[in-house]
């Protein structure tokens, strides 16, 4: 059932993802339903559900991602951050989060799951180092807060990939003046009837 209901959805979403992929998408999500017993990790706790509002969600920013390095800001249970590692094997991802509970089950999923372009760092944002043509969050924090603590990670030319649920007016009202907005883009989940969108930001 859980197969079929993935499988479905990405291929809704235009996703072509092969087999293996489609294994350690469940994969994953069985280790967040294990560990979210213990650990709290999301307060979403049906195994059904998790397959459109945590997976295809995640994914659904997939286009415009690009050939990374990716940085996933606030990644939580490592989302978006795993999804797309799992589907993009050639993707460098690099996830941030300050608790060390999430971090250390993103470590053990990027173990059991062999995803060696996924690097999970117990730190905060603000404190790294680096440089990324792709920054992304997904219900970090207000536009102008995440551009604040991230544009020193922000590589010459790249994009901050925020995304949202219902068109944020107000914060894109709140960025800084040299922050350009060239798209918002409305994202169609299969299995979400919720508002969701990803803004896309640069430096001018």
């Amino acid at each position: 059932m859980s197969r079929e209901r993935l499988e479905a959805g990405l291929a809704g979403m235009s996703l072509q993802v092969s087999a293996e992929a489609v294994d350690k998408l469940l994969a994953y999500r069985d280790l967040l339903v294990k560990w979210n017993r213990t650990y709290n990790l999301t307060s979403l706790r049906d195994p059904e559900q998790m397959l459109s509002l945590h997976l295809l969600d995640s994914l659904a920013i997939r286009p415009m991602v690009g050939q990374g390095p990716l940085l996933d800001v606030g990644s939580g249970a490592g989302l978006p951050g795993i999804p797309l590692a799992i589907i993009c094997p050639e993707l460098e991802v690099t996830s941030v989060d300050t608790v060390q509970k999430k971090v250390s089950f993103q470590q053990q999923v990027a173990i059991e799951l062999g995803l060696r372009n996924l690097r999970p760092v117990h730190a905060r944002v603000e404190e790294m180092q680096g440089r990324f043509p792709r920054i992304t969050s997904r219900a970090f924090s207000e536009l102008a807060q995440f551009v604040a603590l991230t544009r020193h990670l922000l590589a010459p030319g790249g994009e901050w990939l925020a995304m949202k649920g219902q068109f944020p007016e107000d914060e894109l009202a709140a960025l800084p003046a040299d922050i350009q907005v060239p798209v918002i883009e409305g994202l169609r989940v299969p299995g979400v009837d919720a508002e969701r969108c990803v803004v896309i930001m640069r430096v001018i």
